[in-house]
């Protein structure tokens, strides 16, 4: 996909994400408000259908022990003979318990004039009750004088809260969806693209070193097919020498492609069967010892795991570790020194394959097992590598039960630490 199509795809997804946020929040605001403006309706019809009720209801003699200061009594005297206290608590108390507002309120009965509070349960600053939302007029039983029920809620937006809280907490987990796919499909394409130009790459380099082989080995043969050649026995072994050798090439190369397309294919079964790692590292070392003396290198061994008998698949084991010796021949600038350590740990036989080549950066040490991944450094242009021999190492290690460590230094060189349970 086209960078700039990507770009676009963001922007736009960008711009939904944060339409979608704002109608959310608009959403949630406008959702609070109405709920505030029903519970606020729902009081304020519950206050008239109290002052209805006290209209019909028969007003007993007050008991005058439960009037704490009397002299308001007196000067309220009216009001007391139309609405009784005891039946105000109750009819509240009624109508409040099915809003579920339970006991959480205070009430009381006040003067429009003076702003005196004749009855109630209200004790606090009386500019919270006058200043309530909620009221009702009892003009319609105390005709004379103009007194207001007031009911002050100090917790109402915590009822509120509790009322609307499901709307909030399911939009806000709807925008955290939404938000992680959102940056899970834009990483997903990001690597994706990322991976097919590595793909390319690796299909590119690989086609070209197929190229070369087959030509070499193409011109080998035509040549052995000339009679001059063929009566020149010295120019016959050159020919079929260069055929062998670049035979053998093609089958490095084949090896690889298999080896990746193994992991993609992801349907493989191991046989696992118990190995000798001593004896896999030696026949190893024996195959690829003539590749490091032509560089005039050596690899040393150091066998020292008591217990070397592991539950594993003999060839993908030799892969294994002929890329490691591989990578450690590539990455060592000249006279290749590779040390091969076996150790028993924590009921493990550990194998290290040790080299003095350029070494790997920290930042790159986790990279290099990712796969098509290659080191991106101006001293090793010329090493040719595709980008799978360490993701199939650590592939496959981890397949079979195991673990890889790798420790490094720029141009110190290399260590990669192979675990297996014994």
């Amino acid at each position: 996909m086209d960078k700039k199509v990507i770009t676009v795809i963001i922007f736009l997804t960008s711009i939904s994400l944060v339409a979608a946020l704002t109608t959310q929040l608009f959403w949630v605001r406008d959702a609070w408000s109405l709920k505030g403006d029903q519970f606020n309706n729902s009081v304020n019809l519950s206050l008239k259908t109290i002052v209805t009720e006290l209209m019909n209801s028969n007003v007993n003699e007050v008991d005058m022990a439960n009037i704490a200061e009397p002299a308001i009594y007196k000067e309220n005297e009216q009001l007391f003979s139309m609405v009784n206290p005891d039946v105000l608590d109750s009819l509240i108390k009624i109508e409040f318990d099915g809003m579920q507002i339970g006991s959480n309120y205070y009430y009381g009965v006040y003067h429009d004039i003076n702003k005196e509070v004749s009855m109630g349960n209200y004790k606090g600053d009386i500019n919270n009750l006058i200043n309530s939302p909620h009221q009702a007029s009892l003009t319609c039983i105390c005709q004379s004088d103009n007194y207001m029920l007031s009911v002050y809620i100090p917790q109402q937006r915590a009822i509120l809260i509790n009322k609307i809280i499901i709307l909030p907490v399911m939009s806000g987990l709807f925008l955290m969806v939404l938000l992680f796919s959102f940056f899970f499909t834009i990483y997903f394409i990001i690597r994706q693209k990322k991976l097919s130009e590595m793909k390319t790459d690796f299909v590119n380099n690989m086609t070209h070193e197929f190229k070369t082989p087959i030509a070499t080995i193409s011109v080998s043969a035509e040549m052995l097919v000339k009679e001059k050649i063929i009566n020149s026995p010295e120019k016959v072994q050159k020919y079929s020498r260069i055929i062998t050798e670049e035979n053998i090439r093609l089958k490095k190369l084949v090896e690889r492609v298999l080896q990746i397309a193994i992991i993609d294919k992801e349907d493989f079964k191991l046989r696992l069967k118990e190995q000798d790692v001593h004896v896999i590292i030696r026949d190893c070392i024996n195959n690829f010892n003539v590749q490091v003396k032509e560089r005039k290198g050596c690899i040393k061994t150091n066998l020292n795991a008591h217990k070397h008998i592991i539950n594993a698949d003999h060839d993908h084991l030799m892969n294994i570790l002929y890329n490691l010796l591989d990578n450690a021949n590539k990455y060592s600038p000249e006279n290749p020194h590779i040390i091969v350590n076996t150790d028993n740990l924590n009921g493990t036989v550990q194998i290290s394959v040790e080299d003095k080549g350029i070494g790997i950066s920290k930042e790159n040490q986790d990279a290099v097992f990712k796969k098509f991944h290659r080191l991106q450094r101006g001293d090793i242009h010329d090493v040719k590598g595709y980008g799978i021999g360490l993701f199939y190492v650590k592939t496959m290690v981890e397949k079979m039960g195991g673990q890889i460590e790798l420790k490094s230094e720029l141009n110190k060189g290399s260590r990669f630490i192979l675990s297996f349970p014994v």
